[in-house]
């Protein structure tokens, strides 16, 4: 049993469009890391998903990195929505840029408690440290493994337009339409989620 940990069921509904093994939601508070990347603090969430329900866990982290604010506010998204707002977040990019080019980004950390090569890219670039980074409570001999996959769509910052999607999804253009305008099966075709869990059910399978 692979335990999704999400709030949100319509992305257990999205994994299992992609997997053929059986997934389950996991409601569970993991901690947030601090940290300029999504990488680390999926893997930390993880990790203690893992130990929490001794079952292998998939943890996604997800965020909106506009390239005129230097990628802000990236992994701080969810907290930027909430006190500043998506419309004010996206008056910001526009006043930076004219296009506000950005890009959503999502990252999908892997632990089962066994061992696995390290993660594929583009994540695992010239270092290992975001998939085998410890955390403070064990040593770094001790980590366990996290496999992590990404996702990446770009496309603009424009005027809020569409009802549909939550989030910055009024708000992000790609192809001349915003993620609140499609459908869920026409933004899961292209989201940077959708495109991380191809690339993890396609491992997956062979796990």
């Amino acid at each position: 049993m692979l335990r999704y940990v999400t709030t949100n069921a319509g992305k257990v509904r999205e994994a299992r469009d992609y997997l053929d093994s059986e997934v389950s939601q996991l409601d569970f508070d993991y901690t947030e890391i601090q940290a300029p990347d999504l990488e680390p603090i999926a893997a930390r969430g993880a990790r203690e998903a893992y130990r929490h329900a001794g079952e292998p866990a998939l943890v996604d982290d997800a965020g909106l990195f506009v390239d005129a604010l230097d990628g802000f506010p990236g992994p701080y998204s969810a907290y930027a929505e909430e006190t500043l707002g998506m419309e004010r977040v996206g008056h910001l990019a526009r006043d930076a840029a004219d296009p506000a080019r950005a890009e959503f980004r999502c990252v999908l950390a892997y632990c089962d408690g066994d061992a696995f090569d390290a993660s594929p890219d583009p994540v695992d670039r010239a270092d290992r440290a975001a998939a085998a980074a410890t955390d403070d409570r064990e040593e770094q001999d001790d980590a366990l493994p996290v496999k992590l996959f990404s996702g990446v769509v770009r496309g603009r910052i424009v005027e809020p337009r569409g009802d549909g999607g939550f989030g910055y999804d009024p708000v992000f253009e790609h192809d001349g339409t915003t993620f609140a305008e499609m459908s869920a099966a026409e933004k899961n075709a292209v989201s940077h989620r959708g495109r991380a869990l191809e690339q993890f059910a396609e491992w997956y399978a062979t796990r």
